[in-house]
């Protein structure tokens, strides 16, 4: 892995907001005494969506007070998980999955209208509204190419869907969540070519079928 590196310029202070603050305690009420460091991540990843997508050093320093844990065991977990921002980022912070079902399906045009629009990785346009970074599987595959903006999926792209998405997010007009093309799920793009009856389709549970009068239960003996 790659070294990873602070933001040379820090805000000098975090503090929860109370909402996020009843949030903690109540996620620290899940482990036993001695134990809710291992509530760390979760702390972590809340810290960070509160502070717009990046995790400052005075978050970090925060949650190892809150945990009674040494500073340097929490840098240790924010600086190895990737998923935790050490720099600022977009306020839509675009992640292009990247990994082979994606790549076959067109995420290298996806990249490019991202290269066109924001610049490269790690860039936050001067408004601040964008940057992104290729990630590994988002676990999407079947409705490849996609992205994760902050915290939705955009599937089923096309280089012209996605730079109209961009545009859209720009000027704060409402956007689609999901698939592009209406696909739900990961149905075939044509549509359901199997399951189609009612309780297929729709998910009901089997229907009660009798038992035949001639059906009898088991006797547990064998060869009777």
């Amino acid at each position: 892995m790659s070294a990873r590196r602070f933001a040379d310029e820090q805000p000098t202070s975090f503090e929860f907001t109370p909402e996020n603050s009843a949030w903690a305690e109540r996620a620290l009420t899940k482990y036993p005494p001695n134990r809710q460091a291992s509530a760390v991540l979760a702390l972590l990843w809340r810290a960070q969506k509160q502070s717009g997508y990046w995790l400052p050093r005075v978050a970090i320093e925060k949650v190892a007070a809150m945990l009674d844990m040494p500073k340097i065991r929490v840098l240790e977990v924010a600086t190895f998980y990737t998923m935790f921002n050490l720099a600022p980022v977009g306020r839509n912070y675009v992640q292009v999955c990247g990994t082979t079902p994606c790549m076959l399906s067109g995420s290298d045009d996806i990249k490019a209208v991202c290269r066109k629009r924001i610049g490269e990785q790690g860039h936050v346009t001067p408004d601040g509204v964008f940057s992104w970074i290729e990630v590994e599987c988002l676990g999407a595959c079947c409705n490849a190419p996609m992205v994760q903006i902050n915290d939705d999926y955009y599937e089923d792209l096309t280089p012209e869907s996605f730079a109209r998405l961009l545009d859209d997010l720009a000027m704060g007009r409402p956007v689609k969540v999901g698939s592009q093309i209406g696909r739900v799920s990961s149905e075939p793009i044509g549509g359901l070519t199997s399951l189609t009856t009612l309780y297929g389709a729709e998910g009901r549970g089997a229907p009660n079928v009798p038992t035949p009068a001639n059906d009898q239960p088991p006797t547990g003996k064998i060869g009777s």
